[in-house]
């Protein structure tokens, strides 16, 4: 008689070998049983039975034949990448960015929701949760296809806990998040930082090939970095690295417990705004920021030169410090940045050759919005790659 502990040994490694063929399969597509059984070192009955099981899962799919090696043609395998979904999620200020994926990681269907002002903890989740259902309609992509969400959200974020340890966007402070995401949506979650996710995003489907350090700036509602160190997201003892919104750049007034950092209350796109106002500029809170100075700028409008100088001198004060401190190879802006043209990228530029020693190669985003969702796909992937996997067969 087989023990409980037995047949669970056995579950055990069924599960495993099974993990095996279709890692094989996912790093070299198109193989024949033959050639399984001989990557895997598994026996040829062995893998027969699992794959014919996994066809009918609809895990596996057969593609053709292969050539000849003095017998019958082999029929070649394929990892099917749609059996399974997976969502990413991006939160930045008021706009919400959401998108489905397949298995390779590849965007399927993207939408867009704008969250209704002043953003809270609430609202927040109750608009993904209807995004994801619109999502998912669109996509005419079953729920129970979808292996889990990745979040990314502003602030400091635990990953293991799921916790939101410093959100002063949504009011999140030491609550768990991901556990009421999971509850809310039925699925597994892997929360991040929103920048993070970005960082990610860009150093894996982006421009950025080659390169084994990179510092990722972001200007949004809040001002934040993502930090690359040999190939890795560096994250800090606390996961609290890459929060140089709360370096001392800009009028200092004092900062109350919860509330944004000085660099970013005076260089993010609400602080610009609000420089702007204060000037008496006439701009759209609907469109760039930076786009509208630099039209203004070339108008004729000194005021609007002058705080075009403040804002590129805030920003390459920002940048001087971290960069003196971390030496990257690369340094990418994303966000309200990407808006920069020539004249202001040199400008910056010129700052930090006079201010830094070492000045790394400077790149605009290449994903801009698609940039945090391919990183929260990947995180998916990444963390559900044998887990997320199990569950669902």
């Amino acid at each position: 008689m087989i023990s409980k502990g037995r047949t669970g040994n056995i579950k055990f490694v069924k599960q495993m070998n099974r993990e095996g063929i279709l890692h094989q399969l996912r790093q070299e597509p198109r193989l024949s049983r033959a050639e399984l059984a001989a990557k895997t070192k598994l026996s040829r009955p062995c893998v027969s039975a699992l794959v014919e099981e996994m066809i009918a899962e609809g895990l596996i799919r057969e593609v053709g034949t292969g050539e000849s090696k003095g017998g019958r043609k082999p029929i070649l395998l394929e990892y099917n990448v749609q059996a399974y979904a997976v969502v990413g999620a991006v939160f930045e200020g008021s706009e919400l960015e959401m998108a489905v994926a397949d298995m390779k990681g590849e965007l399927i269907t993207q939408v867009h929701t704008r969250l209704n002002q002043p953003v809270d903890g609430e609202s927040a989740l109750q608009a993904l949760e209807a995004t994801l259902t619109r999502l998912l309609d669109t996509s005419k992509i079953d729920r129970d296809r979808v292996i889990g969400i990745g979040v990314g959200l502003p602030g400091i974020t635990q990953r293991l806990s799921g916790t939101v340890s410093y959100a002063p966007s949504t009011g999140w402070m030491d609550l768990p998040v991901g556990k009421e995401i999971e509850e809310r949506l039925n699925l597994p979650v892997v929360l991040d930082n929103d920048v993070n996710m970005m960082t990610q995003g860009e150093f894996f489907g982006g421009a950025v090939s080659g390169v084994s350090s990179l510092v990722y700036m972001y200007v949004g509602t809040g001002i934040g970095a993502g930090i690359i160190i040999d190939k890795q997201l560096y994250r800090g003892s606390r996961e609290a690295s890459g929060e140089i919104g709360y370096m001392r750049i800009g009028d200092s007034p004092g900062r109350r417990k919860n509330e944004f950092g000085v660099f970013e209350k005076n260089f993010s796109v609400a602080g610009i705004h609000g420089k702007a106002k204060a000037l008496g500029l006439h701009v759209n809170p609907e469109a760039s920021i930076l786009e509208q100075l630099i039209k203004l700028g070339e108008e004729g409008h000194p005021q609007a030169e002058t705080l075009l100088n403040e804002v590129y001198h805030g920003w390459a004060s920002g940048i001087a410090n971290t960069v003196s401190v971390l030496d990257p190879e690369m340094l990418v802006l994303s966000g309200e940045m990407v808006h920069l043209n020539e004249a202001g990228l040199n400008r910056i530029r010129e700052l930090l050759f006079d201010w830094v020693p070492v000045v790394p190669e400077i790149r605009l985003a290449a994903l801009r919005e698609r940039a945090g969702l391919l990183g929260a796909v990947h995180s998916v992937l990444e963390a559900h790659s044998s887990a997320a996997m199990g569950a669902k067969l």
